[in-house]
């Protein structure tokens, strides 16, 4: 594979996970493995270098501020990557899928690629329903305002490093995958979907797992939609 594709995970308390998504992902397709230990109180960190990855540490607990701290470690090298693919470490997506994720960016020219979860196989239970409803209004609004269509804010995502720096992400916490898109949409990228297939993620989830996490996710995925309008 001759485009240097870095992939970032951010992961928080993700031990019996974070190793079989590093494990599983296709070494021959990647240039590096970043993963963001999102003040973790278990042991992420070994999990994830056990396995070959480069762990930073992020002790400002949120989703994006893991994400913008892997963005910070990639401007720092003396070489730029070609695509940025961002994974969940919970080991719900199925890493092995990487090519499929990429090759709209390096054979069809697209600016940005986002596995949706929606246009694949789904396992029983993998998603509540505040996240499927979530998803579909999401999309919808995305549609009625910056006329994108959209079936998914999956955040097993590819994107052009040129692209992502453009965008210049600003989310800390649960608005990081929407704002992606919305601001890809108000810039007019290139942007497709790919089917992934998904399953129940290995422990409990933060954020839909939990009452206030669901709310507060929805709440700042509504509150980003508009902001950008």
């Amino acid at each position: 594979m001759d485009s240097k594709i870095i992939v970032i995970i951010p992961a928080f308390n993700e031990e019996n996970a974070v190793g079989k998504v590093v494990s599983a992902i296709p070494k021959d397709w990647v240039k590096e493995i970043v993963v963001v230990n999102n003040n973790s109180t278990d042991k992420t960190r070994e999990a994830a270098e056990q396995e070959g990855a480069l762990v930073l540490d992020q002790p400002i607990k949120g989703y994006g501020n893991a994400c913008l701290k892997g963005i910070e470690y990639v401007k720092s090298k003396d070489e730029n990557p070609d695509v940025i693919v961002f994974l969940d470490a919970d080991y719900s997506d199925y890493p092995e899928q990487l090519p499929e994720l990429v090759k709209p960016i390096l054979e069809e020219k697209m600016d940005m690629v986002i596995g949706s979860r929606a246009l694949g196989e789904r396992e029983g239970g993998s998603m509540t329903f505040p996240q499927v409803f979530g998803n579909w209004l999401a999309t919808r609004l995305i549609r009625l305002f910056y006329g994108y269509q959209f079936t998914d804010l999956g955040p097993f995502r590819a994107i052009r490093w040129e692209k992502l720096m453009e965008i210049n992400m600003q989310d800390k916490t649960f608005g990081w995958t929407v704002e992606m898109q919305v601001k890809a949409a108000k810039m007019k990228m290139k942007c497709t979907e790919v089917p992934m297939a998904y399953r129940n993620r290995i422990g409990k989830s933060k954020v839909s797992g939990t009452v206030y996490g669901t709310v507060m996710a929805g709440y700042k995925i509504l509150y980003t939609i508009f902001k950008y309008l």
